[in-house]
């Protein structure tokens, strides 16, 4: 859910993406000539006369009221300073707006009395959020293989089922570097980080210019985290606590498998859960094809033996698509759908306690997969959610 504008603009929109320190930043502009001042966060949930309710980040609702002394300042989304803001009137404010209200006091007596309210538009967030979210899903990601601070190079490994590629992401000082936080799934809680905080086998993912032979990255942006794939038989549910038991087969450990409601749950369908199988078969076999299923004459099939794995986007002319954006558009499925001894593939965070994990993603009817040689190695998990490729863009 990845939300080309400054970070500051899915903060503000609401979404699942890195909380940055930018629109903090608007408020303490006008806070630092006033004392005792509450800066209060949300979007507009109703108008009446001079009242405004919002909705906070927290989830309460608070009422803010505001009289002819109160400054109303417009900031287009991503703007880190209150230059070129637009001073504009109570009655402009829509439903849906991000505002940022400061005001004297606690509100714990009763409303806000607003000296001033910044204000970015909900149409103008909804337009930027879009244009990140494909910015995003242009980008690369992958397995940190290495890490190099003082060039400020990061070196990850792309998987794909023709093998794997290595992709050289280069860092400036302008690159805004985040961090996923122990046991969270939401990019809100993400962090800012530096690049001696990347180490290998973290996952990562990175927005920016990719070179023309796609060997090299120009990151303006980088999230990460040291996410767990798991992929193995359910040994017990509990839906009550939202919880399963997961036995890796890769590690042989038993996991406690948390849902959230920002878990995502996709199922995928028994032919391409084959199809996928074959191709890691080939992958292995030297991407010799067998001769049932798959293309013409026994051939495989379209994009066989092409990347799709975590190259954060989809290839021209014939290519395979992203994987991430593949299980997208899966149906989503229930925790009650799931049956124990079910194969599935989830990802989830590290977990602050040894044997416990929150599940970002969980993938089911991988039993083909799961069969395949080394196939619980070989295809991993993303912990970001990408949207649907463009129109004309390859499908798989």
């Amino acid at each position: 859910m990845i939300g080309a504008v400054g970070a500051a603009v899915l903060m503000l929109a609401g979404m699942a993406i890195a909380r940055p320190p930018a629109y903090a930043a608007l408020g303490a502009q006008q806070a630092s000539t006033q004392s005792s001042v509450t800066r209060t966060i949300g979007a507009i949930k109703a108008i009446a006369g001079n009242t405004i309710t919002m909705k906070t980040d927290a989830g309460t609702d608070v009422t803010v009221t505001a009289s002819d002394a109160t400054k109303i300042l417009q900031v287009a989304p991503g703007q880190k300073t209150l230059e070129g803001a637009t001073a504009i009137h109570l009655q402009d404010l829509q439903v849906g707006d991000r505002i940022l209200v400061l005001s004297r006091g606690s509100n714990a007596s009763g409303p806000l009395n607003a000296g001033t309210i910044i204000a970015m538009r909900r149409a103008a967030l909804e337009t930027a959020h879009s244009e990140e979210e494909q910015a995003w899903a242009r980008g690369v990601g992958g397995l940190v293989k290495t890490v190099d601070p003082a060039s400020g190079t990061i070196a990850i490994t792309v998987a794909a089922v023709s093998g794997t590629k290595t992709i050289e992401i280069h860092t400036t000082t302008q690159t805004i570097l985040r961090r996923y936080a122990p046991d969270s799934v939401q990019f809100d809680d993400a962090k800012a980080s530096t690049i001696n905080q990347i180490h290998p086998r973290d996952q990562l993912r990175a927005r920016g210019t990719r070179s023309a032979d796609g060997s090299t990255f120009d990151a303006q942006e980088i999230v990460s985290g040291a996410f767990r794939n798991i992929a193995g038989m359910i040994d017990a549910i509990d839906a009550s606590a939202n919880t399963i038991r997961v036995k890796d087969l890769i590690s042989k450990q038993t996991f406690l498998v948390k849902f959230t409601a920002q878990s995502e749950m996709r199922q995928l369908a028994p032919e391409m859960a084959q199809r996928i199988a074959m191709r890691l078969r080939m992958a292995q076999n030297g991407g010799q094809a067998g001769r049932s299923g798959g293309g013409a004459a026994g051939g495989p099939p379209q994009g066989a033996g092409q990347g799709f794995g975590g190259n954060g986007g989809f290839q021209r002319g014939g290519g395979g698509a992203d994987l991430q954006q593949m299980l997208s558009r899966l149906p989503p499925t229930t925790l009650a759908s799931l049956q124990k001894g079910e194969a599935v593939m989830i990802v989830s965070t590290q977990g602050a306690m040894p044997g416990e994990v929150t599940a970002i993603t969980l993938l089911g009817g991988v039993e083909p997969i799961l069969e395949a040689p080394s196939g619980a190695q070989a295809m991993t998990l993303s912990p970001w959610s990408l949207s649907a490729p463009a129109e004309g863009e390859d499908q798989p």
